[in-house]
C-alpha cells in the first residue's frame, strides 16, 4: 500500500509540472511570475483641478458636493484641496501667496519645488474651463482604486484559514464596504430651487386629481385606512405596533399581499415594461419564509391556518385543490421574503438597496424593529441609541430608495397594567426616536383577545354571572380589530375598524351594519 501511495504522488508531481510547462507554453497564458499592477490615477488631473481652484476660489463649489482629500492620489494634492477647504471656510482667500506659510515645512512638496509648486500648478490652469470633468475623472479614479483594495482584502481575507467570522458574514461586510464606497463623497441630492419642488408637488396633485379616487400612494387594501391615509405614502416610515397576540404580523402580511396585488394587476395592462413589475419586500426577523406562505395560502383559500399547518383538510369539499389553486395564483405575486435572523441596520440597507436595483423594490415590510440590530460603538451599550439609531437608519433608508418603509414594534408591558388596554405613543418600547422619526404611527388593539382571557370555563358557575355582565360587549366586540392612527405627519389621525378572522389570521373591511346586529360574520 505505501509504495502505491508514494508511486501516485510521483505521478501527480508529473502530471503538475507537465501541465504548468503546456500552461507556459500556450498564447496568452500567464507567465510564472505574476504581473505587477499599478493603482490607476491622473496627476495631471489632479494639478488642473487644484490650479483652477487656486486661480477661482468659487470654482470649489462646482465640485466640492462630491470630490473630497481623500480621492487625490498625491498626498501632496490632498492636504493642499483640505487646505483650500478650510482656507475659505474662515473666509480667507487661497492662493500660492497665501497658502506659501502653510507649506514651507511640507517635506513632500519641498521634494518638488516647495512653495512654488503652488505657483506651478496655477500657471498650468490658466484657462481650464471644465474643472468639473477634471474632478470626475479624480472621483472615478479613486473608486476603481477603493474596489482594487476591497478586492485585495476580500482574496487575503478568504486565503486565511484562521477565519473569525464565516464567510457568510463576510459576504455581508463586504456589501457594506461597497455601499460605501459607492455613496461616499457623492451626493445624488443638494440644494435646488423651489420651483422644482413645486413642479413636482403639482405633478402629484395632477396624478391623484385624474385618478378620482382617495389613494395617492400604495393601497392598503382597506377601504377606510386608505380614506384616512391615502395608502402608504413614499419616503414614510410608517410604525404599526401592539403588544403580542394582537396581529401585528397578520396584518403587515395582509397589507403586504394587497400591495402585491395591486402592483401585478396594474403592470398587466401597463403597456411599457421597461422596469420590472413593483415589488414588496418583507424582513421577517420572527417567522420562517415557511410560516409566512403558509399563512398566505391560508388568507387566500379561508382554510384555517392550523388545519393547513397539521394537514386537516377536508376531501369533500376539496380543501387540498383549493390549496393548489391558490399556491397557483400567489406563485408569481412580486413579494420577495428574507428570513434571516438578527440582521443589523446595515444589511437591510444594503438588501433593500439590491432589491430595488434587481427587483424595483416599491414597499418594505420588516417584522419585527426591535430584533433588528445597530452597527455603531455607542449602540453596543446603550439599547435606546441603539433603536434610535435604527430607527433613523429606516428612515433615511424611506427616503433614499423612496418608498414606503412599514416597520412592526412591540410595545412595553406597561399597557397591561390600565384597565383601559387600548395602546398610546407612550408605550413604544425602549425609545421615543420611534415616535420622533416615523411619519405614522398606528396601533392594532383587539378587545376580544383581553375579554376572553376573562371568560370562566364552560360549565362553571361564573360562566352565567360572566355572560350577564360582559356578553353584550362581547358580541359587539367579537372578530374586531381596531386600528388606532396616533401620529399621521401629513393627515388626520382617528380610529379604523376592520373584521379580523383569527383562523386565517386575515382581515376584512367592516361592514357598516356590523357594529349594531351584534352578529359575527365569520
Amino acid at each position: 500500500m505505501v509504495n502505491s501511495l508514494e508511486g501516485d504522488k510521483d505521478h501527480m508531481t508529473t502530471v503538475k509540472a507537465n501541465v504548468t510547462a503546456l500552461s507556459g507554453a500556450l498564447p496568452g497564458a500567464p507567465s510564472a511570475k505574476e504581473k505587477e499592477y499599478k493603482e490607476p490615477y491622473n496627476t495631471e488631473a489632479e494639478q488642473m483641478v487644484l490650479g483652477a481652484i487656486l486661480v477661482d476660489n468659487e470654482a470649489i463649489f462646482k465640485i466640492s458636493d462630491f470630490l473630497n482629500a481623500d480621492h487625490f492620489y498625491e498626498p501632496v494634492h490632498g492636504r493642499i484641496f483640505a487646505a483650500i477647504q478650510r482656507f475659505m471656510e474662515r473666509g480667507l482667500t487661497a492662493n500660492p501667496v497665501t497658502l506659501k506659510n502653510q507649506f514651507d515645512g511640507d517635506e513632500a512638496l519641498k521634494d518638488i519645488g516647495g512653495a512654488g509648486y503652488l505657483v506651478k500648478i496655477t500657471g498650468l490652469a490658466t484657462g481650464v474651463v471644465h474643472v468639473k470633468d477634471y474632478a470626475q475623472t479624480i472621483y472615478e479614479l479613486a473608486i476603481a482604486r477603493s474596489l482594487i483594495r476591497l478586492g485585495n482584502e476580500m482574496v487575503e481575507d478568504m486565503y486565511d484559514t484562521k477565519l473569525e467570522e464565516p464567510p457568510s458574514k463576510i459576504v455581508e461586510q463586504i456589501e457594506q464596504k461597497l455601499f460605501k464606497i459607492a455613496s461616499d463623497g457623492s451626493s445624488d441630492k443638494n440644494f435646488a430651487h423651489l420651483k422644482s419642488a413645486l413642479a413636482e408637488s403639482l405633478r402629484r396633485i395632477e396624478q391623484a386629481y385624474k385618478q378620482k379616487d382617495e389613494v395617492t400612494g400604495i393601497t392598503t387594501g382597506y377601504r377606510d385606512m386608505d380614506r384616512m391615509l391615502g395608502g402608504f405614502q413614499n419616503s414614510d416610515l410608517v410604525i404599526l405596533a401592539g403588544r403580542p397576540s394582537m396581529g401585528k404580523t397578520a396584518l403587515a402580511i395582509n397589507f403586504a399581499m394587497n400591495a402585491a396585488k395591486h402592483y401585478q394587476e396594474k403592470y398587466a395592462k401597463q403597456e411599457d415594461k421597461t422596469e420590472p413589475c413593483p415589488s414588496v419586500g418583507v424582513f421577517s426577523l420572527e417567522m420562517s419564509s415557511e410560516q409566512l406562505a403558509s399563512r398566505l395560502l391560508s388568507m387566500e383559500t379561508g382554510i384555517g391556518s392550523n388545519d393547513i399547518r397539521r394537514g386537516r383538510l377536508d376531501d369533500k369539499s376539496g380543501e387540498f385543490e383549493k390549496l393548489v389553486a391558490a399556491n397557483r395564483d400567489l406563485y408569481d405575486l412580486p413579494m420577495y421574503i428574507d428570513d434571516t435572523p438578527a440582521l443589523s441596520i446595515a444589511a437591510i440597507r444594503t438588501r433593500a438597496r439590491r432589491l430595488k436595483r434587481k427587483h424595483n423594490l416599491s414597499l418594505l415590510v420588516i417584522d419585527y424593529l426591535q430584533l433588528l440590530r445597530g452597527v455603531s460603538k455607542v449602540s453596543e451599550s446603550s439599547r435606546v441609541q441603539e433603536v434610535s439609531e435604527i430607527t433613523m437608519g429606516l428612515k433615511a433608508i424611506a427616503k433614499e430608495l423612496d418608498i414606503p418603509v412599514l416597520a412592526l414594534s412591540q410595545l412595553s408591558r406597561q399597557v397591561e397594567s390600565r384597565d383601559d388596554k387600548r395602546p398610546q405613543l407612550a408605550d413604544l418600547r425602549e425609545s421615543g426616536s420611534i415616535e420622533q422619526d416615523a411619519d405614522i404611527v398606528m396601533f392594532i388593539f383587539r378587545e376580544q383577545y383581553y375579554l376572553e382571557r376573562t371568560k370562566p370555563a364552560d360549565g362553571s358557575p361564573e360562566l352565567d354571572e360572566w355572560t350577564q355582565k360582559n356578553g353584550e360587549r362581547w358580541m359587539q366586540c367579537r372578530n374586531k380589530a381596531e386600528v388606532i392612527i396616533s401620529k399621521h405627519r401629513n393627515g388626520p389621525i382617528g380610529n379604523v375598524q376592520l373584521m379580523f378572522n383569527g383562523a386565517t389570521t386575515s382581515f376584512k373591511d367592516l361592514e357598516q351594519d356590523y357594529q349594531y346586529s351584534g352578529e359575527a360574520p365569520f
